[in-house]
């Protein structure tokens, strides 16, 4: 019977956040089809053709792969960060970690959320790019691992934000001044290989690029990085991040007036 309230606890927690964001779909879905387009026709179809060929593929196929994933880190993040301190806001998170519901359900059923709202915009812009590029799938298991791993990683970030966050204005800070910088440096638009041997190895510390080319992997087949390496690196930081999260929440870090 605890078994079952347990996840009936997950599955509630789940709704609500599938419907909070499905339900202000032009806030949080729409943008991210509608500035996608803008890259695929700026970057893609003005500046793609002067570029040329990266490997075996025109410019625009390479930075389809790169572009969905930034739609999917951008928003699984956002989804967790401002519904979390939403809560906190509103004060009705107590009710939550009060309850008889374990902290690490609250973790889970929120970045559930954060997976749900990351894939459904992911789909969104992959379905986009159809209109631009050709889509051939080099290995599908590679990119729907890839894709609800990056998605859980980055639910987990935001909800860590969100912890911490006094203000509306805090949950804004993480985004624009680490996570945009680290995206567009994380070989969305370019390969590593296209740089010096000093920035190449800079370049190695951002774990974004291991994400970015585990999926282009299972788009494209090719990578800069072995796929092993990158899903090595994505798997730790998950750990390190949902143990960071139950921490904090058990020790009601920022949760407290």
């Amino acid at each position: 019977m605890e078994t079952f309230h347990t996840l009936v606890s997950y599955k509630t927690i789940v709704r609500r956040e599938i419907v909070r964001f499905t339900r202000i779909w032009m806030q949080t879905i729409l943008p991210s089809a509608i500035t996608t387009t803008l890259y695929y026709l700026i970057f893609g179809k003005l500046i793609g053709p002067r570029i040329g060929m990266i490997g075996e593929y025109s410019y625009i196929e390479y930075i389809v792969p790169g572009l969905i994933m930034m739609s999917i880190i951008t928003n699984s993040y956002a989804n967790v960060v401002a519904s979390f301190y939403g809560s906190k806001f509103q004060r009705n998170i107590d009710e939550m970690l009060v309850s008889p519901t374990p902290n690490y359900i609250v973790i889970l059923g929120f970045a559930t959320g954060g997976i749900a709202r990351g894939l459904c915009v992911g789909i969104v812009v992959t379905l986009v790019s159809l209109f631009f590029t050709d889509l051939h799938i080099h290995s599908i298991p590679v990119v729907i691992t890839t894709a609800i791993f990056t998605a859980m990683l980055f639910s987990l970030a935001g909800l860590v934000n969100a912890i911490f966050a006094n203000s509306f204005d805090d949950i804004n800070i993480v985004p624009t001044f680490v996570l945009t910088p680290l995206t567009y440096l994380g070989g969305v638009f370019y390969s590593i290989t296209m740089l010096p041997a000093f920035w190449q190895n800079v370049s190695l510390g951002n774990p974004i690029l291991y994400m970015v080319n585990a999926f282009r992997f299972g788009v494209l087949g090719i990578s800069d990085i072995p796929l092993q390496v990158s899903y090595t690196i994505i798997l730790f930081f998950i750990i390190i991040l949902f143990v960071l999260n139950l921490y904090l929440i058990n020790k009601s870090t920022g949760l407290r007036s």
